[in-house]
């Protein structure tokens, strides 16, 4: 669990120097920053989404998860989340908190590095993928910080659960989690990260959220066709 803590550390200790500096960043500074992370988002959502080797899988996984989203609201019971820790901070002016909390929650955990990072520590190996993905992270979350607010520490706390829950039953899944499989879930998240910086530069409104199931199904369709 080395690598995952300290790469929980580097978003909290980013994130608090956001903060700071946010404080004392002119807004039309904080836009612009808030537009290249956007345009950063759909940069690496395509890329991501290029290692799929299998279109169809990739489709019936976001058509199917999403149905199955939207049949649960995720995006409902996370707002709901987000804003109970924004009460509990009674951080009411924050208009920011929810979105800073889902966008960099999907930034920090739906990438490969993610996912091989935490095999590779969870199988014994020295955390060397969750050391460079904590210097990436570190990075991305002052600029996160500095342009939503708040919402972006707090991330961290769904990324030390997910990124740890793998890490820890790594020895157990990694008989099954292949690099065809690994390449499929990685495209599903490319394509969420795609939708988030879509959202990130205000062109939709995409409930993302929701498109989580994806990748569970990407998962299982991958396991059944490759």
């Amino acid at each position: 669990m080395l690598g995952t803590i300290i790469n929980t550390a580097a978003v909290i200790a980013g994130s608090i120097a956001g903060l700071i500096i946010r404080s004392r960043m002119p807004k039309r500074i904080t836009d612009r920053v808030f537009q290249a992370i956007g345009l950063f988002t759909l940069f690496l959502g395509i890329h991501m989404a290029s290692k799929t080797d299998n279109f169809l899988i990739l489709v019936f996984s976001m058509v199917t998860g999403t149905i199955l989203g939207e049949w649960m609201d995720i995006d409902k019971a996370f707002l709901k989340f987000s804003n109970w820790l924004k009460g509990k901070l009674k951080s009411h002016g924050t208009s920011t908190f929810s979105e800073g909390f889902v966008t960099s929650f999907l930034l920090f955990c739906m990438g490969s590095m993610t996912i091989l990072g935490a095999f590779e520590e969870g199988l014994g190996d020295e955390p060397n993928l969750l050391m460079a993905k904590s210097v990436l992270d570190g990075f991305s979350s002052i600029a996160l910080a500095a342009s939503l607010g708040i919402g972006v520490l707090f991330s961290a706390i769904p990324l030390l659960i997910y990124q740890g829950g793998l890490t820890l039953f790594a020895a157990s899944l990694a008989d099954y989690l292949t690099d065809p499989i690994i390449n499929e879930l990685t495209a599903v998240g490319g394509l969420l990260l795609l939708g988030l910086g879509l959202n990130i530069l205000n062109i939709t409104k995409l409930k993302i959220m929701n498109m989580i199931p994806a990748l569970v199904i990407a998962v299982v369709l991958a396991l059944i066709f490759t």
